[in-house]
């Protein structure tokens, strides 16, 4: 199967199963958004949803939040990662929004990389969900999918390298849908340890199963430090 084959399925399934894939954590405006993805780095969405409630009640906007202090902030987000460190990230986020850009979340990549925490696929998410604009936020989820799907070959070994492959190869009014619709799969299917390939409708064309069906899997790594099931193959060779 060529790899044009690869994604026509991609958004043929997607499209049909799942038109409406969005993000799964909770805001209600851009700079919520912003927020809680720079709170969501190494930390589930799910995580990330129990604290950001009180979070925008207490800090509704930039300028709520540029006016408080580290000590304040932190108690609300001590039980998600790395709370020392996104706390003076969120600090310096508000005011940097507040005196920069008048307490507006820019609307480009480059402008977003310049606000405390904020790197690449925290912007690509921003302007893809707001702004409607065709980009593609790799996270480790999408990088996994998209590896074993073989929507992209064994050169790209970034996620900016994987995010420039998907781009070129996605149609423009697909690509923001397609980062929800690879990295839900991530998430919840195509897992990085024992993915349940027996229930994944996508075992026909991917690249990784057909390495399983041929007792390839040591040799099909798709993540640093992930360590592919050996023995799984056995267990999915009656569906295939």
């Amino acid at each position: 199967m060529t790899r044009k084959e690869r994604y026509k399925n991609l958004i043929t399934y997607f499209s049909e199963h799942q038109p409406t894939a969005e993000t799964e954590l909770l805001y209600t405006n851009a700079y919520e958004l912003l927020v809680a993805v720079v709170l969501s780095a190494q930390c589930t969405d799910k995580r990330v949803n129990m604290h950001t409630p009180k979070l925008f009640n207490d800090f509704p906007d930039p300028e709520a939040l540029a006016k408080c202090d580290y000590d304040t902030l932190f108690p609300y987000i001590k039980s998600i990662s790395f709370p020392g460190n996104k706390t003076k990230h969120l600090l310096g986020l508000a005011k940097m929004l507040v005196e920069k850009y008048n307490s507006i979340v820019p609307e480009t990549i480059e402008q977003l990389q310049e606000l405390p925490g904020v790197g690449r696929k925290t912007a690509n998410v921003i302007v893809s969900v707001i702004y409607n604009q065709p980009a593609m936020a790799v996270d480790t989820h999408v990088f996994r999918v998209s590896k074993r799907l073989g929507l992209v070959d064994k050169n790209a070994k970034t996620p900016l390298d994987v995010e420039l492959v998907l781009v070129k190869h996605i149609q423009k009014e697909f690509i923001a849908r397609s980062h929800h619709w690879l990295i839900l799969h991530g998430r919840y299917i195509c897992v990085a340890r024992n993915p349940k390939c027996e229930i994944c409708p996508l075992t026909e064309w991917c690249k990784y199963f057909e390495s399983l069906k041929k007792g390839k899997t040591e040799s099909h790594s798709d993540e640093p430090g992930v360590l592919l099931p050996q023995n799984l193959s056995k267990k999915l060779l009656k569906k295939s």
